[in-house]
């Protein structure tokens, strides 16, 4: 379905209780998608963040920027929650690690050739000065995301709370075919501050106390009482 902008493109459909399939012709436009949503919980800062796209990373920081401001001197913290978050871009997710870190490992990535492995660090970027940080996670939390609450954990930097995330922790590599074709290619790994492989392991929460895949977090709930 995609395609060049303002051009057609027609589906055929097969639905539940219509015998014959049939045609919808739609034009293609672009989806702006807001990867961050934001709200004042009394004395907590709720932050959703739904994917990292090249957005995601000054959206973050401008729900910490305006949640400081509207709730004021009585911030007690802040709720970051990446359940069902599929993860995306790790530029984001290395930035948006650092914007609660101010200093210490964020990812490293291991492949087979030492030489090539890289390592990124958080260099006095904590935007939060310090504020107290819950993370959410799930079984749908993967990639990006595993990296930003295995960043924040091992660093002590929050609690993690939720059940264990998906373990999406490798590299791939677009390699370019004669065929005009490509071959995607697993190059590498993507590992903890303490060295932990997230591939088919995942992030396990510090503490398992939140059922449910709602999209707001209640006030009465375990994750706000690590925060007050």
């Amino acid at each position: 379905m995609r395609g060049a902008v303002h051009t057609p493109v027609t589906l055929t459909i097969m639905r539940k209780g219509i015998g014959e399939p049939f045609d919808v012709k739609i034009v293609r436009d672009v989806i702006h998608i807001d990867p961050v949503k934001y709200n004042a919980e009394n004395d907590v800062g709720y932050i959703r963040v739904t994917t990292f796209n090249e957005q995601t990373a000054g959206a973050l920081q401008n729900a910490l920027e305006q949640l400081r401001e509207k709730i004021g001197p009585k911030l007690k913290g802040y709720v970051i929650d990446l359940r069902n978050n599929p993860g995306g871009l790790l530029d984001q997710a290395v930035v948006a690690s650092a914007s609660f870190l101010d200093r210490g490992k964020i990812v490293a990535i291991k492949g087979r050739d030492p030489e090539e492995d890289q390592r990124y660090e958080a260099q006095n970027s904590d935007v939060t000065k310090g504020a107290k940080l819950v993370v959410l996670i799930n079984g749908g939390s993967a990639s990006a995301s595993e990296i930003v609450a295995g960043a924040l954990q091992d660093n002590h930097r929050a609690t993690v709370v939720g059940t264990r995330s998906f373990g999406k922790g490798s590299v791939q590599t677009i390699i370019p075919l004669a065929n005009q074709g490509a071959l995607r290619l697993t190059t590498g790994r993507y590992y903890t501050p303490s060295g932990r492989s997230i591939q088919a392991e995942g992030i396990e929460p510090d503490v398992d106390c939140y059922g449910g895949n709602s999209e707001r977090v209640q006030s009465e709930g375990c994750s706000y009482g690590y925060i007050k």
